[in-house]
């Protein structure tokens, strides 16, 4: 017999966190951003059997960019909800296993655009050493590569651009980014000379199956973020990054060790707290204090409130009211709030 509510009737899914999370996404995350997504999600939510087969995953498989980019890599199309509702009957089988052996892996080099006036801050500070750079949540170790780049900052009445020296116009992508506020944008890119990623199951740019899979977590509409990661991957094949699989707790100090002692270190991550429970966030910030300590590192956070909705409560961004982010990321240096970012690199507001 099934559960009643106190109320008298049935529990309704589309009431259930699942149901919630998947309404947030559609109604604030992804309008202004891919109407497609806006649209599935919104169905999903309004949608009591596929919220039942949803709520069949472990909780951290059932966020909405998962489920959707899973979709998109078995080849579901830009189209109306009921389109997209006769694929997921169709091939739901295949839908689940993909999200049960994937995981919201996005590699944004966009990001780049956000970090790099931090990165450059650092930098100046090691009285003119350079770089060494590790990122925890690396994916494949897209934004380990900032100094491979171009940069288009757009200020309202100037555009401030770079790029990386001796390279050929066209075989980097230019990262745009819209700026308001005092940023400091550095006159030039930092030199990094180490670089090295944490992930638990790392992506290899040299893997077809790899490529696709990052293709398919971009949102449908925005292909010149797809064309972006495509010149992206072809500056990380030509000279991969180190990248080591495990625990990012279990992995961080071991690999730090392996950075030049005579370069400056930076640790960065973006979208990845949220994945952690709240014991292993604490966990991680004591060993950034340690690194920060002992070994001068900087530490850059690039972190949401709600990318993922914790089952144990916890918040990725204490020291921001969730309003004010509203869908964007917030930036901390050393574990001071610098700028609030688009969560694609797509802007940068100085605080």
């Amino acid at each position: 017999m099934a559960a009643v509510g106190t109320a008298g009737r049935e529990p309704d899914p589309t009431e259930s966190p699942t149901g919630e999370w998947y309404r947030h996404f559609g109604t604030v995350d992804a309008p202004g951003n891919s109407e497609c997504y806006a649209e599935w999600s919104v169905g999903i939510a309004a949608d009591p059997e596929l919220i039942r087969r949803i709520d069949q995953w472990p909780y951290n498989k059932r966020q909405p960019l998962l489920m959707l980019a899973a979709a998109r890599f078995l080849g579901a199309r830009i189209s109306p909800y009921p389109e997209f509702r006769a694929f997921l009957d169709a091939r739901w089988g295949d839908v689940s296993r993909t999200v049960l052996s994937r995981a919201t892996q996005t590699n944004e080099a966009g990001r780049c655009a956000t970090l790099l006036p931090s990165l450059a801050k650092a930098a100046a500070s090691g009285n003119g050493r350079p770089l060494a750079l590790i990122e925890v949540g690396a994916s494949a170790g897209l934004a380990l590569y900032p100094d491979r780049y171009g940069y288009a900052y757009d200020a309202g009445a100037s555009v401030v651009r770079l790029s990386p020296a001796g390279a050929t116009p066209g075989s980097y992508p230019v990262l745009g980014c819209t700026v308001t506020g005092p940023a400091p944008l550095p006159a030039e890119l930092p030199q990094v000379v180490w670089r090295a990623g944490i992930d638990l199951n790392p992506l290899d740019v040299r893997n077809p199956e790899d490529v696709a899979w990052l293709e398919a977590l971009i949102w449908p509409e925005q292909d010149f973020r797809r064309e972006r990661l495509r010149r992206a991957i072809a500056i990380a094949r030509s000279a991969p990054p180190l990248l080591v699989s495990g625990d990012l707790n279990d992995q961080l100090i071991a690999l730090a060790a392996r950075a030049p002692s005579d370069a400056t270190l930076v640790v960065f991550h973006s979208a990845v707290m949220a994945y952690l429970d709240a014991e292993s966030r604490d966990r991680f910030r004591a060993t950034m204090s340690r690194l920060t300590a002992e070994r001068g590192c900087h530490w850059l956070s690039n972190e949401g409130h709600t990318v993922i909705v914790q089952a144990d409560g916890s918040s990725v961004v204490p020291e921001m009211d969730e309003a004010r982010l509203r869908g964007r990321f917030l930036l901390l240096h050393n574990g001071a709030p610098v700028a609030i970012t688009g969560p694609h690199g797509q802007s940068l507001d100085w605080l």
